[in-house]
């Protein structure tokens, strides 16, 4: 499994640690096993005649004969990692894995004489590292775009050449990150977190409610978001947009920094959102939202393997609405939930958005929109809310771990995690210091029928009685995180 580390600039630094002890004395004999020129010394097994530092120094030599500017992070460090269950690699096997990867990454290209630097370190029986700096010798830039897909590519062969452990698919749906950068200027601004982030969260809460196109640029521009359209040369219908957060400047305050859709989320362009548009609902179909969870759970449960991306996207979007309508006791934990199911709303490989439980989480994302808040807030509605989420979100879990989506299933997972949380607050009575009045009367209990297979739910707090919680034993177990399946 290859893993990309991070870039940087202090390449002693880095093979210092390579070479050294461990944070946890794990390193065990570390040594060369292979480099781009074949005969050279290695620090650990012939320190007489090369050292740490020389090789350092060695590694930068291109990067130092640079004539032009010189790139701010100019090593390249990657790790490749064997499964627990594979035997163990030689040295040698080792060294041609290692060939391999600097080959199909650009680093080093076979039978390029002028390729980069590079040496490829094991100090552990199950894994090597890979360190490069980016400088050809013959003064160009190395083409290292798609790197890491490319590495993944060549470890199939090595899998099904060696008998190793097959890792599981190169998964490209994982939302993208702010940039160390972005966080940099949002702190400096003040802000609570990146342009991205709160750009990728509105937008999405957008394109979960939009009917149409003219209806999602309408919903983004009431946002607050400022919206550029892309128009097709021919036709003149939009095909593309790039949204910008008011006050994100860049170029010393003189343009705005736009994001296109394609660059804030993985399914967030403009023909991926397209897609998931649901205009044909009747009012029949916007009733209460946790029945139609409940509903689309169940035919979720049974969805094949391209049908149920459909379901799942537009569970990400119900979640995306939920997080923006829940009330202030529980919207933080529901966001964290949204945010983190968001990988699992994107199912990798051939799908069709066209699933059966698809118009009824619609449906319900419908009703959280045109819902009153007063129907929002009280807790056995979102206790019912919650609930039916989690139902669904455990739907989604089997259907990715059916389908062998490691990625979509653990983040699934962890949503479902943050979602019982939320239930828990909502179960919580509330303190306060009102005297308790000298006659009490017996609080009436309202209680929410359980979820299939899921045993008894506390009841949730009802208001109009005494403000003091009932003393006793809490009839039936919590919904915390402790009941992950």
């Amino acid at each position: 499994m290859p893993k990309k580390g991070e870039q940087g600039a202090d390449t002693a630094g880095l093979l210092a640690y390579l070479f050294g002890p461990g944070d946890r004395d794990e390193h065990t004999d570390p040594h060369i096993v292979a480099a781009w020129d074949p005969a050279l010394p290695c620090p650990a097994r012939t320190p007489d005649r090369m050292t740490l530092s020389g090789l350092g120094l060695l590694l930068d030599a291109p990067v130092d004969a640079l004539r032009g500017p010189k790139p701010a992070e100019h090593v390249w460090h990657a790790s490749i990692r064997n499964a627990p269950t594979d035997r163990t690699l030689t040295d040698t096997e080792w060294a041609t894995v290692a060939a391999e990867m600097v080959a199909v990454a650009g680093i080093a290209p076979h039978g390029d004489e002028h390729g980069c630097r590079w040496v490829a370190v094991r100090h552990a029986p199950d894994h090597i590292h890979i360190v490069a700096t980016l400088a050809r010798r013959d003064g160009r830039g190395p083409r290292i775009r798609g790197d890491i897909p490319n590495m993944h590519t060549a470890a199939r062969t090595f899998e099904t050449a060696w008998g190793l452990e097959p890792m599981s698919p190169l998964d490209t749906t994982a939302r993208r990150a702010p940039a160390t950068g972005e966080k940099e200027k949002a702190a400096r601004r003040g802000l609570t977190e990146p342009a991205r982030a709160t750009l990728q969260r509105t937008v999405r809460q957008a394109a979960a409610l939009a009917t149409d196109t003219t209806d999602f640029l309408t919903r983004l521009r009431d946002a607050g978001l400022r919206v550029r359209e892309h128009h097709n040369a021919t036709t003149g219908a939009v095909d593309g947009y790039a949204v910008a957060l008011p006050g994100d400047r860049a170029d010393h305050g003189s343009r705005p920094v736009w994001f296109s859709g394609r660059t804030l989320a993985y399914d967030l362009s403009l023909p991926r959102i397209r897609e998931r548009y649901e205009p044909a609902l009747t009012p029949a179909d916007i009733t209460r939202a946790h029945t139609r969870i409940c509903e689309a759970a169940a035919l979720l449960a049974r969805a094949g393997r391209t049908e149920g991306a459909g379901d799942v996207a537009a569970l990400g979007d119900l979640l995306a609405v939920a997080a923006a309508v829940s009330p202030a006791v529980v919207r933080d934990k529901v966001r964290a939930a949204a945010t983190r199911f968001e990988q699992a709303s994107r199912a990798p490989g051939a799908r069709t958005l066209d699933g059966t439980a698809r118009t009824r989480f619609k449906a319900a994302t419908r009703a959280l929109e045109h819902a009153p808040r007063t129907a929002r807030g009280g807790a056995p509605a979102v206790l019912n809310l919650l609930l039916a989420l989690i139902e669904a979100i455990e739907a989604a879990t089997a259907w990715h771990r059916a389908q062998h989506h490691r990625a979509q299933t653990t983040a699934a997972a962890q949503a479902a995690v943050l979602l019982r949380e939320a239930a828990t607050l909502t179960t919580t009575p509330a303190r306060t210091t009102t005297p308790r009045p000298a006659a009490r009367t017996v609080p009436r209990t309202v209680r929410v029928t359980p979820a299939a297979e899921r045993g008894p739910t506390p009841p949730p707090p009802v208001t109009g009685v005494s403000p003091r919680p009932p003393t006793g034993t809490h009839p039936g177990p919590g919904l915390g995180p402790g009941r992950s399946r």
